[in-house]
């Protein structure tokens, strides 16, 4: 139940204003309650409320303040009050202001003579557990590894070479690290969701993080590289061949981002650079490392091959395979934008058609829109004309191996290789 207080004060000579105080008398039933709270605080006492007149006009306005701040706190201490946390500590029980006043003294303690660092150790290590934090996003996407298809490809090339156990390895490990390490920067620049049937790293850990561990570990694959015989060698064709991974992808960026269909050799270019490079990057590196020396097999145009084979068949996969639709998602090239082989055809068989163009623009995820974008890709011939010309480079390869294995078919890794890759 609530009982008014009513006073008058004159605030002005032609107004008075009336206030009107409430204060709230708890009910029996709460009485008991209310009554528990008020004797755990030994510290709350009953103030003296002033009596305030119920009509008297000449009360100053002073008394009815100190009125209105007494009955406010006549009623705040009937009413249950939070209870202070209590934490446990090495020396017993401490409230969270005992606590938050310790630190504060700790803290200053710690930071509160500058003259520590005329004498401190300022030469810091870098600890595994560090290792681990920034090598997270790395780790994330190496544990689901793929098809190891470029390692492949390395054993097969060692057939001619024959480099050294402990050499290979070296190669291997630095063409995995940069292949690994370029996807987390790929998948943040297309704007991709799934890699390998999982999230992005960047939906993960995050894009600065991402990022940062992407451009890190090519540093570390470079570190590698000084533990090879042909250390010196090996750094040049590392920085020709990374500047090439990065003039190819530019390029691809900028036709996606500008909405520039390329010509088919522009395209084929830009593979060269982008795909190509990280073949002919390894290739080099285990030439170098031969005990064969310059009598090893030259293999510059069915590296080139190769690499033209194996984006051109992933550009026709990504279309109409089930399986890369489980990995990275229905279609994921049309959502990023992406000027495939097959699209480049599609658009300049019917250069005045702009409906590509637009789905692209779009960047769409809409099944249904993509599913239209696949077949007015096929109503052009142009999935029909990409299997063709994997054809053609993977017969063109063969001759190749042919002419390197002087007819006798030694490489039989090779061969099979190369049927692998073929779009039957």
């Amino acid at each position: 139940m609530d009982f008014p207080i009513r006073s008058q004060a004159r605030l002005y000579p032609a107004q008075c204003v009336t206030f009107c105080l409430y204060v709230r008398v708890p009910p029996l039933s709460e009485w008991n309650f209310l009554k528990m709270q008020t004797d755990a605080r030994p510290s709350a006492t009953w103030p003296s409320v002033p009596k305030v007149h119920k009509r008297n006009r000449s009360t100053s306005l002073s008394d009815q303040q100190t009125a209105k701040k007494a009955h406010a706190n006549h009623a705040r201490l009937h009413l249950p009050q939070p209870i202070e946390p209590v934490y446990e500590s090495q020396n017993g029980s401490v409230s969270q202001s005992e606590e938050k006043s310790s630190a504060v003294e700790i803290n200053n303690s710690a930071a509160g003579d500058p003259q520590r660092f005329a004498v401190a150790d300022l030469n810091f290590s870098w600890a595994e557990e560090e290792e681990k934090v920034v090598l997270a996003p790395y780790d994330y996407v190496a544990s689901n590894s793929g098809k190891e298809f470029r390692t492949l490809i390395l054993n097969a090339f060692n057939a001619w070479f024959r480099v050294p156990p402990e050499s290979l390895t070296i190669i291997c490990d630095v063409v995995r690290m940069l292949h690994t390490s370029s996807l987390l920067i790929d998948d943040i620049q297309d704007n991709s969701l799934l890699r390998r049937g999982r999230p992005v790293a960047h939906s993960i850990y995050g894009v600065a993080q991402t990022i940062n561990t992407g451009n890190y570990v090519y540093f570390l694959a470079a570190k590698e590289l000084n533990k090879l015989r042909n250390a010196a060698s090996a750094l040049e064709v590392f920085t020709a061949e990374m500047l090439n991974l990065h003039r190819g992808q530019g390029q691809e960026l900028y036709w996606r981002d500008t909405l520039k269909c390329p010509t088919e050799d522009e395209y084929l270019k830009m593979v060269s650079n982008k795909t190509g490079g990280l073949f002919r990057m390894a290739v080099k590196l285990m030439q170098a490392e031969s005990p064969a020396g310059p009598m090893a097999p030259v293999c510059d145009k069915l590296v080139q091959l190769l690499g033209l084979v194996y984006q051109i068949a992933d550009d026709y996969k990504n279309l109409t395979a089930v399986e890369y639709t489980t990995s990275k998602g229905f279609c994921e090239d049309l959502t990023e934008g992406k000027f495939s082989f097959p699209v480049v055809h599609s658009i300049q068989s019917r250069p005045e058609d702009r409906r590509l163009y637009q789905i692209l623009a779009q960047k769409t995820t809409e099944v249904e829109v993509k599913k239209y974008a696949v077949s007015y890709i096929e109503s052009t011939g142009s999935l029909e004309y990409t299997k063709q010309v994997v054809r053609v480079l993977v017969q063109r390869a063969r001759d190749e191996l042919s002419r390197i294995d002087q007819g006798r078919e030694r490489n039989q890794e090779m061969h099979a290789l190369l049927g692998k890759m073929a779009l039957e």
